[in-house]
């Protein structure tokens, strides 16, 4: 059975930045089975009820502005998979949720930097599913878990996200810059909660862990972490395979479930 996983995608810049966060996702595909398809959740689909792309080939989205040239002319063009859509809508209309479909959608930077990293010859199968940061984090832990047999499918369950995504308070300069007590005083409360499962501790991170509206000014970064705790299943059993920080505050850490 394949791991869910969590991964902070970082900046637009990632695949160009020479950073501990790039090499590990370029290592990550390869440590992994090779799946038969990605779900991919990604931060940067923020809409009313949770939405699929159904599509036959994934069109790249530079949803960013006032980067590298170099940037705006990669591509990341992996097949999509109508089956895939189609049972990942079953699967949370049995849970209880109301679903859509969009299909012109392609992969926003959220999906496309990391899975270009990872499996660099796109030739997975990858949908996309919307984010609902309105609904919080017991919706996505739900959603999560109504996704968990997909595992069982040869179907990696990616969220992509932020572990910290505070843009102002970006050491915009420095790559390496140092990484603030906040930033990691917020990283250190939520690996001790993930890794002594505490769950109930976890949904309610906003009130009790540390400097959490500084970390998270809004959630929507955050809550893919939560599709992938729930992909985990009852037990998830979490190991963080990374842990650096970009950009001072820009906590790079990367989690597998499962």
């Amino acid at each position: 059975m394949l791991p869910s996983l969590f991964v902070s995608h970082g900046a637009p810049t990632l695949p160009l930045d020479a950073c501990p966060a790039r090499e590990f996702l370029k290592s990550l595909g390869a440590r992994l089975p090779r799946p038969r398809a990605v779900l991919a959740v990604s931060a940067h689909w923020d809409n009313r009820e949770p939405t699929v792309n159904r599509v036959a080939v994934n069109q790249t989205i530079h949803d960013f502005y006032g980067f590298p040239d170099e940037l705006y002319r990669m591509a990341y063009n992996a097949p999509g998979s109508a089956g895939l859509a189609d049972r990942t809508q079953e699967l949370l209309s049995a849970a209880g949720f109301d679903t859509a479909t969009d299909d012109a959608r392609g992969l926003d930077h959220g999906a496309w930097v990391p899975l270009m990293l990872m499996y660099p010859e796109a030739d997975i199968p990858v949908v996309q599913l919307s984010v609902q940061s309105p609904l919080g984090t017991g919706h996505h832990l739900k959603l999560g878990r109504a996704l968990a047999p997909l595992r069982k499918e040869d179907i990696l369950v990616l969220g992509s996200g932020g572990f910290t995504h505070n843009l102002r308070a970006l050491d915009r300069w420095r790559l390496d810059g140092p990484e603030p007590a906040w930033s990691r005083e917020f990283s250190d409360w939520i690996q001790a909660a993930l890794e002594e499962g505490r769950e109930q501790d976890l949904l309610a991170y906003r009130r009790l862990a540390p400097h959490a509206a500084t970390a998270h000014p809004t959630e929507e970064h955050f809550l893919p972490l939560f599709v992938a705790l729930g992909a985990g299943g009852e037990a998830p059993h979490p190991e963080r395979l990374h842990r650096s920080s970009t950009f001072g505050s820009l906590r790079m850490d990367a989690y597998l479930f499962g």
